[in-house]
């Protein structure tokens, strides 16, 4: 078994830190939150199964330069040349070049080498100094101090509030607890210099806290949880819980003057040891705060451990993946750059890191959802700074947590009641014993019975009391039978100026990839973004999976259970962080930090906005065609650091008729991480399965010339063509014809009735003309019976009368109108002489008389 060489990078970026460990006989990459980095300092395992390496033997040279320090294995105190092939294997080593040769080097300044000829330096301790090449350590002057390996001592400050911290004792038989103050290790304040702060002495007693909910307060002023079937705010003793009604099972913890049973606080320094038996994290009464520790870049962990989740009878019907919730109120106050973890061990195989806040954060809530149903350790760890100072600079930076909540906890305890639903009434089972309600059913608030949901609506929320957990789908989305979720069938319908759209984005439904990148590090590290896609998902389901595949096994056996996977993330939209092979000389690609970025289904509209989610449509080249974009809205309920509300996503989807069926999905040209602000995620779908299916309003027909007797009809469809499938083209079709065209037809045939027409009605006018003339001539025949004619060859007067009427000659004949003004015009003179017509030889005349 061979010497081992550690090299351990403690870095701010990443959320995980990267141990390099080489031994005689393997070499192996991995990474490990800080959760796992004592076990793994501590415990190295030389039989562990390389995770990125093979176990055949390689050979590796290195040059090594004059006058180089040699490499010492195991003790940590030589520094050795740096290799940049860091995945070789154990065997022998084979170093070329001139003999070895023995130099001493005189320690620096702060270390010190008590023998001479030895084989390393020791620090010197705490408040003593050293120079180069000492052989051993002064004490520093009054008022000075020093730290460990100092080569030169510093004046003492005057000691603040920032140097003491506060504590409180465990509550007394009188129900009291202590408040006492204790000075931050090491002290290097003065207490009596001008204008110190000194160390509150007077003891405070405080009543203690009421216990925690679920709790109740036993004779010894203990706090004992209650017995099944019964609650407490923790105020009051333990009630049953009323019929029709079941125990909200979980833990929630708001008052802190003892850690919970089922939580460890520690702390941890890869580079320092000192932490190690301290305390983490101590209680406070009203919330619990990060301790001291012995350096500011020290881990001050806690942790919260849940032995699994039950969901009630009450909640059965909601068959989704939502087991429980874990929900905080935390504060941060520092004047650095501190940072918070919440990290996540499931059955305890590897700590993933959840979220993580920076610097000073406001009193707030943070809220995660339980997709698996296992055992789980929930850890807090806070860092004032990542740099080791050599002076405490930020001792005051604290964090605060407030209140820790998780529902659904198996043997958990109970603060309330829920209404649940009783056995029916037709059951052959007697009694008020809560019933799960079947999937798709909600609890009626009258009669406490099991009521299936409404069509097309879904159970959401954390309840199923009453019909208003049963929430209406949105825009082109259905529900599933269970009343579960709501997703859409990948068909669309869209009326636009009276006429309706039909899409079929069926060959959409498949899972879809997009990489983006590559990125690099501030060091140099080739990253990728990977995008898995589901556009409908199957029925629901989230079909888009992205897994980690970087694990933290101890073992053989460990390693064979593949298919527990360290972290699996299912979701409509989902993201992985990837480090190709030759990123960092490994065999194989890593994937991590897998997150969900659409956890649920909104709706499909071709509107901009739809529940408070803007698709931005000018991120992305304007659409070139008349057809619509369709807008697919997901959302995720998991709140984060800087995305109050949860992300969300958008996926358009455009009509190109010049791609395939599958298309091709990008990212805008300005976000190319595809968000602009880290909390909203676009993407942009083109494929010809957006357009619309083809109906009878997409082609024309188009007439061919009479050939032959022939003429033939096509079918074309009109230009630009932006539908497919549906409606296809009609066959070309042949009809007979005549030579002479048919509007040549109509146009004879229309001229000639028109003559015939003109020609019946000349002669029609022209008898009842004559019939007419008859009549009139006998009318004035029989009114003139007392005036006789003149001769026919005379028309003189008597003798000394004068003509009353003018004589009119004419030529033509008098229309009918004429003659009947002047049969009028007699009678008005009161005469009964009638004019006549008179027909000579030579012309028609006349005469009034």
């Amino acid at each position: 078994m061979g010497r081992t060489c550690r090299r351990v990078t403690a870095r701010r970026g990443p959320r995980r830190a990267f141990i390099w460990s080489r031994t005689a006989t393997s070499a192996q990459c991995r990474w490990f939150t800080p959760s796992t980095w004592r076990k793994r300092a501590r415990s190295p395992s030389p039989t562990s199964t390389p995770t990125t390496t093979s176990s055949s033997s390689s050979t590796d040279h290195v040059d090594v330069r004059p006058g180089a320090e040699r490499a010492v294995s195991g003790d940590g105190s030589d520094r050795r040349p740096e290799v940049d092939q860091s995945h070789q294997h154990g065997g022998v080593g084979h170093a070329h070049g001139v003999a070895y040769t023995s130099e001493c080097f005189l320690c620096r300044p702060g270390w010190f080498s008590s023998a001479p000829g030895s084989s390393s330096c020791q620090p010197c301790p705490t408040n003593t100094f050293s120079t180069k090449g000492a052989s051993s350590c002064a004490n520093c002057p009054e008022h000075q101090y020093s730290h460990e390996g100092w080569g030169e001592c510093k004046r003492r400050p005057a000691c603040s509030e920032k140097d003491y911290f506060q504590i409180h004792t465990a509550c007394d038989v009188e129900g009291k607890t202590e408040v006492l103050y204790r000075w931050v290790e090491p002290k290097i304040c003065v207490e009596n210099a001008t204008g110190a702060a000194e160390l509150p002495t007077a003891v405070q007693r405080k009543p203690c806290p009421p216990c925690n909910p679920g709790y109740y307060n036993s004779n010894s002023n203990d706090c004992l949880p209650c017995p099944p079937g019964t609650y407490s705010d923790g105020t009051y003793v333990c009630t049953e819980c009323p019929a029709g009604t079941e125990p909200v099972l979980g833990y929630e913890y708001k008052w802190w003057n003892v850690l919970p049973p089922n939580m460890k606080t520690s702390c941890f320094n890869v580079g320092n040891s000192k932490c190690d038996d301290m305390k983490g994290w101590a209680v406070a009464g009203d919330h619990i705060r990060s301790a001291a520790g012995s350096s500011d870049n020290d881990y001050l962990i806690l942790s919260l451990h849940v032995p699994g989740f039950k969901v009630p009878a009450s909640l059965s019907g909601m068959t989704g993946n939502e087991f429980g919730w874990i929900t905080f109120v935390f504060e941060t106050l520092c004047s650095g750059d501190c940072e918070l973890y919440f990290m996540m061990d499931v059955n305890m195989k590897s700590t993933t890191v959840v979220e993580s806040w920076e610097g000073s954060k406001e009193k707030q809530s943070y809220s995660h959802s339980m997709s698996r149903n296992a055992s789980v350790t929930f850890t807090w760890a806070f860092q004032r700074t990542n740099h080791a100072l050599d002076v405490r600079r930020y001792v005051s930076d604290t964090v605060k947590l407030y209140s820790i909540s998780v529902t659904n906890v198996l043997d958990g305890v109970a603060s309330a009641c829920r209404a649940c639903a009783l056995v029916p009434q037709n059951s052959q089972r007697a009694g008020s014993s809560c019933v799960p309600c079947p999937a798709g059913f909600y609890i009626d608030t009258g009669t406490n019975r099991c009521q299936e949901c409404p069509p097309n609506t879904h159970l959401a929320g954390h309840h199923t009391y009453g019909q208003d957990a049963c929430v209406a789908c949105g825009l082109g989305s259905i529900s599933n039978k269970e009343h579960s979720r709501c997703y859409s069938d990948c068909s669309f319908s869209h009326t636009e100026n009276n006429r309706t759209l039909t899409f079929d984005l069926s060959p959409l439904s498949e899972v879809a990839s997009l990489i983006i990148g590559p990125s690099f590090t501030s060091k140099g590290t080739k990253y990728l973004h990977l995008f898995n896609i589901s556009l409908c998902g199957h029925e629901g389901r989230r079909a888009a999976v992205c897994t980690d595949n970087v694990t933290d096994v101890s073992s053989r056996d460990d390693q064979s259970d593949s298919a527990q996977l360290v972290n699996s993330v299912d979701s409509f939209v989902c993201q992985s962080t990837i480090i190709p092979a030759d990123g960092r000389g490994f065999r194989m690609a890593i994937s991590s930090q897998s997150i969900s970025l659409a956890d649920a289904f909104v709706g499909a509209t071709v509107d901009s906005v739809l529940d408070w989610v803007d698709a931005k449509p000018d991120l992305f080249p304007a659409k070139p065609k008349d057809v619509p974009d369709i807008n697919f809205f997901y959302r995720s309920t998991q709140a984060t650091a800087s995305c109050d509300r949860g992300r969300s996503s958008v996926i358009t989807v455009r009509c190109n008729p010049e791609k395939s069926d599958r298309g091709e999905l990008s990212v805008p040209s300005s976000c190319p991480a595809g968000t602009c602000d880290g909390c909203t995620f676009h993407f942009l779908w083109e494929s010809a399965s957006g357009c619309p299916r083809c109906a009878e309003d997409d082609y024309h027909r188009i007439e061919g010339a009479c050939k032959r007797g022939v003429q033939e009809t096509l079918y074309v469809w009109n230009e630009p063509k932006v539908c497919t499938k549906g409606v296809p083209l009609p066959p070309r079709s042949s009809s007979p014809c005549e030579a002479i065209a048919l509007w040549l037809k109509v146009g004879v045939g229309g001229g000639a009735f028109v003559a015939v027409l003109l020609i019946a009605l000349t002669c029609y006018f022209w008898k009842k003309n004559k019939r007419l003339e008859y009549k009139y001539s006998r009318l004035v025949m029989s009114a003139n019976k007392e005036c006789e004619l003149p001769a026919a060859d005379s028309c003189a007067l008597a003798e000394g009368e004068e003509p009353d009427d003018d004589v009119v000659y004419t030529k033509k004949k008098p229309s009918l109108l004429g003659k009947l003004r002047a049969i009028a015009h007699k009678h008005e003179r009161g005469e009964s002489c009638e004019s006549v017509q008179l027909n000579s030889s030579q012309s028609d005349r006349w005469v009034l008389g």
